[in-house]
């Protein structure tokens, strides 16, 4: 299952096991589990650390004042759009979801580099 919020995608896809089960068997399948979610962890931080082993503070900078550029420019070109008593054209909403799009792809980017960081999939380094 998978929710959009805002920006940020929810996904909750964690098995849960049934509460009538036997508490050995839950205990075995959450050993199991464990054991799965630390391979995942795993390939992230051997994957994503050797792909990304560039990003820093710097690249952080970058991406963060791109999505913002694209933001300010989204809204502003819908402010400009927005003629009281005149319908936006068609060309006019596509290149407003072009804009919208673009800064939503840059804000889950930079939401996809901090939670990298933060599950330590990658080393963050000063720039």
């Amino acid at each position: 299952m998978s929710t959009r919020s805002s920006v940020r995608r929810v996904v909750n896809d964690h098995f849960e096991p049934d509460e009538l089960t036997d508490p050995k068997a839950q205990r075995a399948l959450r050993g199991y589990l464990e054991s799965i979610d630390y391979t995942a962890y795993a390939a992230n931080r051997r994957v994503m650390g050797a792909a990304l082993a560039g990003v820093d503070a710097k690249r952080f900078e970058q991406v963060a004042l791109a999505t913002s550029q694209a933001r300010a420019l989204w809204v502003a070109k819908g402010i400009a759009a927005a003629d009281p008593g005149r319908p936006l054209s068609a060309q006019q909403v596509e290149e407003l979801a072009n804009l919208r799009a673009a800064f939503e792809e840059l804000a889950e980017l930079y939401e996809a580099m901090r939670r990298m960081v933060e599950r330590g999939y990658m080393e963050f380094r000063e720039a």
